[in-house]
């Protein structure tokens, strides 16, 4: 017996289960495709784009200022990547009882219902399926940004299949799209589906257009036949047409906006622009074109004829006339570049020394060296970079002359002219030295054009920057200047390097700093700001010290006149003497200041011991003649040896407790000012104390320098006087006073010193009794104005331009802010008010702290930018629509209204169309480009639009040009696709253009009666 062949291989294969498990083929396993359509279904369950929603009816421009919102998400085919994007517009939904009045099965879904609105046919801001469908609210997927487009007919298909399962499955009633072909061609198929309907989106996109279909009677025939509607009587279409006409080129109407001047240089101006005085406004047109648009929105088939032989859509006859205008992209604007530029030099490194060279305070032996002058170099001080004082009297002139010496004229980034004239305009009290420089005051006004408002001062508070009148204001306008015209960053070090050499001087020969206000530096400015202001205080303590010397050794040389004319040997006559010998010593050391012989440090350290050993000796004579007499005598005797000194004047009702002699005022030592850096570095060190004992101690030792100055010049003015007395003076609060009866009957009034002054181990208590009686003139000075004014000026010399300009930053948009107010207030832009309002709560946020965010100051100045850029179209309308010119008042308001529209919005209505003020004005714009194209003469008044004879005449009709686009919508309700089915809407949206022939379809049918 032998087995077939056939049995024995099944067999085999029933032994086998892994050949048996590989032959089979699973068909439960979901294809790629499959797995697409759950994709798309998942993504519109997590929208709750499920079922059917029901909204309120467009308003009337509503597509077009509403606000839209998307969400994305991405889905794939495969490994071909899709994003699927939800675009809808922000609505409220409708009430219950708006639902409950119609069921659920005569509702269409939103999207046919927007399908037939008339209330927003062609929007000039939205997505080109709004503008094409007029819809508020569709899905569309296409291909990610890596991804080939769709491009092959099969693959289309595959995309419209699974978007329509999609919407079976889910009953997904908004519309979804699907982008094919290239993405520059914008071409979307579609689909929507609802309750027993649907809607197919399907579109036409070809580069020319056909001939038959140049008109709307071959669009027309394109869509009766695409419907198809079996009856006989067709509804009636309604139509809506939009024909746009583009101006470009504007002939006689040239940009008011002069370019300047970069080489003028007349009457204190450079570049053409005064100094302190910021440029401001477009070199360019900011409108590039301007676009009307002619609507005839409500018209049926057979009211209006266009075909191939005749049309009756004349612009001029239109009955509504819109206006959008391009606008340049990124014009360029005088302040922005002024400000971008300026900007940038904070992105640089080099230091001034670097960037013009050797050092301006290089030793200038180095140049003509002579070696018989080498042992007097070794017993000269070293060459630094910032030289003592001492030796200023003759380098502020070298230095200049090395300047010049070392540096071609061609080579200088600024010329001697444009240098004088920019020092004189920051310094206009040069201009007033005929002699003695030293009486010029302080000035708080620096001769700006801008008026120092109230808001004005509150702005640069808030800036933290400087006051419009303010030397700091303009020294940034100067810089910002020269960094723009005259050699950029050299240009900047050498001013920079001008105005330090300036300030030198000017603390040399006591001459004030102008443009500065008097007092302690502003903590509310800028660092920069508040240096200057320092370096002002030590020129006006060493101006008032050097006056006062001057003063006090004339009166002892009349002083010692009397005493040897007097010729008596009395005790007075001793105690002149002996007062005239201390005077004498301070004569000296007032000749050894004048001299600029000794150090700072030198001088002082004399001056003290000086102090020291007077002391000593009156506190030997009061030992001597207390130990003689009695001791009350002795006392009395003490008492009337030290002489008051340093009186302002005497005190109202307050007498001494001990003596009862009056109180007087003493002239005391003003609190050293010091700008932020400096109170920094003290809080700093005063923290590093630490809160232990010893540390606080020491940190109100620290804090108490001007208190004990103050003691010393009441104890100086009021010889015989307690801790009482000063505190009376000094603290009343701390002197509580009680009323009580005393022995006889009297009310008398007896006070004590408060509880803290009475705590064990207090600060005022233990100065009090270090004090000495040392007046104010011969105190060590708390404000050592000659070591902080070389301090201020190394700062100045030691700042890199990078970082000059990082001070001046809030200077040059305090200013920039300030230009740009100045101009608006002219134009009145409410857009530009609010960019201003932003700018500034943005700026007093961000320019409070050293070192601001570089993108974000970035940001600020693009909103400047922003906001001159919209007054300079603003100016540009103006321009070109002759606002100016108009001699009837209503006209002007309505041009300006129109202007100021166009300003704000994306597209403005022309009041009376054709026939109105601004219509006349547009159309003789589009006349007179016309008449340039056909080099025909330009009129100065070309025939005004709104007469009869005028649209009868071919001539006047010829003079508008041809439309650049045309825009037609067709819509109707037919039943479709048999006679007893729905009426559903249909519509066909074409689009005509010179390169560009697009019809855009939506077609609904009757899935339940066909």
């Amino acid at each position: 017996y032998t087995v077939p062949k056939q049995m024995e291989s099944k067999m085999a294969a029933d032994s086998d289960p892994e050949s048996e498990v590989f032959e089979i083929t699973d068909f439960t396993t979901a294809s790629e495709w499959e797995r697409f359509v759950s994709k798309i279904e998942e993504v519109l369950n997590d929208w709750k784009l499920i079922g059917s929603t029901t909204s309120k009816p467009l308003e009337k421009g509503e597509l077009t200022s509403g606000v839209w919102e998307e969400k994305s998400d991405e889905i794939c085919f495969a490994d071909y990547k899709f994003s699927i994007t939800h675009h809808y517009l922000k609505q409220e939904s409708s009430s219950d009882k708006d639902i409950k009045e119609v069921s659920e099965e005569d509702v269409l879904p939103e999207t046919m219902q927007d399908m037939l609105s008339m209330s927003n046919d062609f929007p000039p801001r939205a997505h080109c399926l709004v503008r094409w469908y007029g819809l508020r609210e569709f899905v569309i997927i296409t291909p990610a940004a890596n991804s080939n487009a769709v491009i092959s007919e099969s693959k289309c298909n595959i995309l419209l299949s699974s978007i329509s399962v999609a919407l079976g499955n889910t009953g997904c009633q908004v519309a979804l799209f699907v982008q094919i072909q290239q993405k520059s061609r914008r071409m979307y198929i579609g689909a929507c589906e609802g309750p027993g309907v649907r809607t197919d989106f399907e579109m036409v996109h070809l580069r020319k257009v056909p001939n038959q279909y140049n008109h709307l009677s071959g669009l027309l025939d394109i869509f009766k036949s695409k419907i198809g509607c079996p009856l006989t009587p067709l509804p009636p279409i309604s139509v809506a047409i939009r024909f746009t006409y583009i101006l470009q080129d504007w002939q006689q109407y040239s940009w008011p906006q002069q370019p300047p001047d970069f080489d003028a240089l007349v009457g204190g101006e450079v570049g053409g622009l005064e100094f302190g005085k910021l440029p401001f406004g477009a070199c360019e047109d900011p409108i590039s074109e301007l676009h009307l648009a002619t609507t005839w929105p409500h018209l049926t088939e057979g009211i209006i004829v266009d075909n191939d032989v005749y049309s009756d859509l004349d612009a001029l006859q239109a009955p509504l006339w819109s206006v959008r205008v391009r606008k340049a992209d990124n014009p360029q604007c005088l302040l922005g570049d002024f400000l971008t530029e300026f900007f940038k030099l904070c992105l640089r490194k080099e230091s001034i020394d670097e960037i013009l060279g050797r050092s301006t305070f290089e030793d200038e032996s180095k140049d003509h060296a002579d070696i018989s002058q080498a042992l007097q170099k070794l017993t000269e001080p070293t060459s630094v970079h910032m030289p003592r004082l001492s030796t200023m009297s003759n380098m502020v002139h070298s230095a200049r002359k090395r300047m010049h010496k070392h540096r071609r004229i061609e080579e200088s980034p600024i010329s001697n002219e444009v240098l004088n004239s920019i020092l004189l305009f920051l310094f206009p009290d040069a201009a007033e030295k005929t002699g003695d420089l030293s009486n010029a005051k302080c000035s708080s006004s620096g001769g700006s054009n801008i008026a120092a408002s109230e808001e004005e001062w509150n702005l640069y508070s808030q800036f933290k920057s400087a006051p419009s009148d303010s030397l700091t204001y303009k020294l940034t306008l100067c810089l910002c200047m020269v960094n723009f015209y005259h050699g950029g960053m050299r240009g900047v070090a050498h001013l920079w390097q001008e105005f330090v050499l300036e300030m030198r001087y000017r603390l040399e020969n006591n001459y004030i700093v102008p443009g500065l206000s008097a007092g302690p530096p502003d903590l509310r400015c800028c660092l920069l700001h508040q240096k200057l202001q320092m370096l002002n205080c030590c020129i006006e303590r060493k101006k008032a010290r050097d006056g006062g010397r001057k003063q006090m050794s004339e009166n002892v040389i009349a002083e010692k006149k009397l005493s040897n004319n007097a010729g008596k040997g009395t005790t007075e006559c001793t105690e002149n003497k002996e007062f005239e010998k201390e005077n004498k010593g301070e004569s000296s050391q007032q000749r050894s200041w004048d001299s600029w012989s000794d150090s700072e440090d030198e001088f002082f350290e004399c001056l003290s011991d000086t102090e020291e050993l007077k002391e000593n000796r009156q506190e030997s004579e009061t030992k001597e003649g207390t130990t003689k007499g009695d001791k009350d005598e002795g006392g009395k005797k003490d008492i009337q040896k030290c002489k008051p000194e340093g009186r302002l004047h005497q005190h109202g009702k307050l007498t001494l407790l001990h003596t009862g002699g009056p109180l007087y005022i003493p002239l005391t030592q003003e609190p050293a000012p010091m700008t932020e850096d400096l109170l920094e570095e003290q809080s700093e060190v005063l923290a590093k104390l630490g809160t232990s004992a010893e540390g606080a101690h020491l940190r109100a030792r620290m804090q108490s320098a001007c208190l004990l100055s103050d003691m010393e010049s009441f104890k100086a003015a009021n010889p015989g006087c307690c801790l009482e007395d000063f505190v009376r003076w000094y603290s009343p609060r701390d002197y509580i006073e009680e009323e009580f009866t005393d022995e006889v009957g009297d009310k008398v009034l007896r006070g004590e010193l408060s509880a803290r002054m009475k705590i064990p181990g207090n600060m005022w208590v233990e100065v009090w009794e270090t004090a000495k009686p040392i007046p104010a003139r011969r105190q060590r000075r708390l404000f050592d104005d000659t070591r902080e004014a070389e301090k201020v000026l190394h700062y100045l010399v030691g700042l890199k331009p990078a970082d000059l300009t990082g001070h001046l930053l809030p200077c040059i948009l305090h200013a920039a802010l300030l230009k740009v107010k100045e101009e608006e207030s002219v134009e009145d832009i409410p857009s530009v008010r609010k960019i201003i309002q932003q700018i500034i709560s943005h700026a007093s946020k961000l320019l409070r702290y050293s070192n601001p965010d570089i993108k974000k100051l970035e940001e600020l100045i693009s909103q400047i930018t922003a906001s001159e850029t919209i007054i300079a179209r603003s100016r540009s309308f103006k321009a070109k629509f002759g606002i100016q010119k108009c001699e009837r008042d209503d006209e002007r308001e309505e041009l300006e209204r129109f202007v100021s529209c166009l300003l704000e919005q994306p597209e403005v209505p022309v009041i009376g169309a054709g026939r109105g003020p601004t219509g006349s004005i547009i159309y003789k714009l589009f006349v007179n480009a016309q008449r340039a194209t056909t080099l025909t003469p330009i009129d100065d008044e070309p025939v005004k639009p709104g007469t009869s004879d005028e649209y009868k005449s071919s001539s006047a009709a010829s003079e508008f040009p041809l439309p650049t686009g045309r825009e037609i919508i067709l819509r109707t309700t037919v039943p479709r696709p048999a006679p007893y089915s729905k009426s559903l809407p249909q519509r066909m949206y074409s689009v005509l253009l010179k390169d560009e022939f697009r019809l855009a379809g939506a077609f609904s049918s009757d899935t339940s009666f066909f």
